[in-house]
């Protein structure tokens, strides 16, 4: 199936290690200061190279005891430069400036020509030894620096205390604690509990206590399973909590459907197992996924069970919840967005409309197949709205049984390929036209929605189903 790729970095995010090494700062005005406050939140060694420097960073130099050469820039100042900002803001110069330095080797940014940088400079949550580093590639300074600021606001000012006081303990937990689940599940705690408040109160005393405590606890957990809907497909869609227990999950056991960007939004050391369970192409068995969320969650994992739309609609939740119930496994149901619902606001369609429709159904394709009539099919010409996953394939059948049902062939009717994505498609027409659905070629999932509500959609948005429509025979 062909999703649209998701958007690669012009820009690898990546630190220096500059710790007593040489960043050098070519320039003498504003700019140039700017850059030297940001190497002076450094270790790194500071070196000013400019003939002629404005007064702020004369008195700059003077404070921070930097290195300043008073000359115009020459290779020998380079000598021993871990990197170097070019801000003389003469254009010529500083391209000038900028081939000596590539041609040495060295890392180079110059300021406000992005074009002839090999590194460009975040804007920066510092709470050493934890930084963070906002960048656009150059696209809009203003969203970064703004970004910076909220999340500055969100974080506690000793994050950086915590980080230290944890690097201390490192010793000593990798001492005690087997590697594995046990040291994870006591980092947690240490990060989040009793040794992080104390250290939030400025309580060093407090928190070596509560540590001691911690490391001699049993850190064995049983295992957990949430059982977490993915939404439709845009990652944006995900909700916090199943963002949040992505984060959490030792492994994550994805439906075929899931789109990798979404799977993504787990830890990268997560393990990652792929159940299969698209039509056609059905990699492990239902019993073989149940038995696989028991024999994990048994050996002590956390495990996110990822699913397409909602678990709990048409995503069998049901069996795996049996069977770990059956097993004592203790597990959660996380909520996403059913496809139907993406797909109706994808065309702007209202599932529910006063005094028209008042009643929604969901079902799939797979409920026409047999020779019985679902009993929806009464709901369907009474104007309820139906919802038909995994219809493309059986479209024609599905119109057909329904006419003969009662209901009218010019029943308005939407279908939806890769809801809520960026490759989305959309057609509208009525009942009758469902068959050229079969000509559309369509690759993704998709959503077929029926009924009089559906004629309040915006079908501008669509392409029609059929160019020249035609009735569709129904048997005696």
């Amino acid at each position: 199936m062909a999703f649209a790729s998701k958007p690669l970095l012009a820009d690898f995010p990546a630190f220096f290690r500059v710790s007593e090494e040489v960043v050098a700062v070519i320039g003498g005005g504003e700019e140039a200061l700017n850059k030297a406050r940001l190497v002076a939140l450094t270790s790194a060694r500071l070196r000013i190279v400019a003939e002629e420097v404005e007064p702020p960073l004369v008195q700059f130099i003077a404070d921070q005891g930097a290195e300043h050469i008073a000359q115009p820039c020459a290779p020998e100042h380079l000598d021993g430069a871990r990197l170097v900002f070019v801000a003389t803001g003469d254009e010529a110069q500083d391209r000038a400036i900028a081939a000596i330095v590539k041609s040495r080797k060295i890392p180079v940014n110059v300021v406000d020509r992005p074009a002839l940088c090999d590194f460009l400079t975040p804007a920066i949550v510092n709470r050493a030894p934890i930084a963070i580093a906002i960048g656009s590639e150059g696209a809009s300074p203003v969203l970064t620096q703004m970004l910076r600021a909220q999340i500055d606001a969100a974080l506690s000012p000793r994050l950086g205390d915590l980080a230290r006081f944890a690097q201390s303990w490192r010793p000593k937990a990798e001492r005690s604690l087997p590697k594995g689940l046990a040291r994870r599940n006591f980092w947690r705690s240490f990060l989040t509990g009793r040794v992080a408040r104390a250290i939030e109160g400025g309580d060093r005393d407090g928190a070596e206590r509560a540590a001691y405590e911690l490391i001699e606890q049993d850190h064995r957990t049983a295992g957990y399973v949430w059982l977490v809907g993915a939404g439709p497909g845009a990652e944006d869609l995900l909700t916090l909590r199943a963002h949040r227990v992505l984060m959490e999950a030792d492994v994550i056991v994805h439906d075929a459907l899931v789109p990798e960007c979404v799977i993504a939004m787990g830890r990268r050391d997560a393990e990652r197992i792929a159940a299969g369970k698209r039509k056609g192409c059905h990699s492990r068995s239902q019993n073989e996924i149940n038995r696989l969320l028991v024999s994990l969650a048994q050996a002590g994992r956390r495990v996110v069970r990822l699913k397409s739309g909602d678990p709990l609609v048409f995503g069998r939740a049901g069996e795996e919840m049996a069977a770990l119930r059956a097993a004592g496994i203790g597990f959660e149901v996380v909520p996403g967005i059913t496809s139907a619902f993406a797909a109706a606001a994808d065309m702007e369609l209202p599932l529910t409309l006063r005094g028209i429709a008042s009643s929604l159904v969901f079902t799939t394709g797979h409920d026409m197949a047999g020779d019985v009539l679902p009993g929806w099919a009464k709901l369907a010409v009474c104007g309820a709205t139906i919802a038909v996953y995994m219809g493309a394939s059986v479209a024609a059948s599905v119109a057909a049984r329904l006419i003969s049902a009662g209901l009218h062939e010019d029943t308005a009717v939407a279908v939806i390929e890769n809801a809520s994505r960026p490759g989305k498609r959309l057609f509208h027409g009525t009942l009758k036209d469902l068959p050229a659905l079969e000509g559309k070629a369509l690759a993704g999932p998709v959503m077929v929605i029926i009924g009089d509500a559906v004629a309040g959609a915006a079908i501008d948005k669509a392409e029609a189903l059929a160019a020249n429509p035609v009735s569709i025979a129904v048997a005696a």
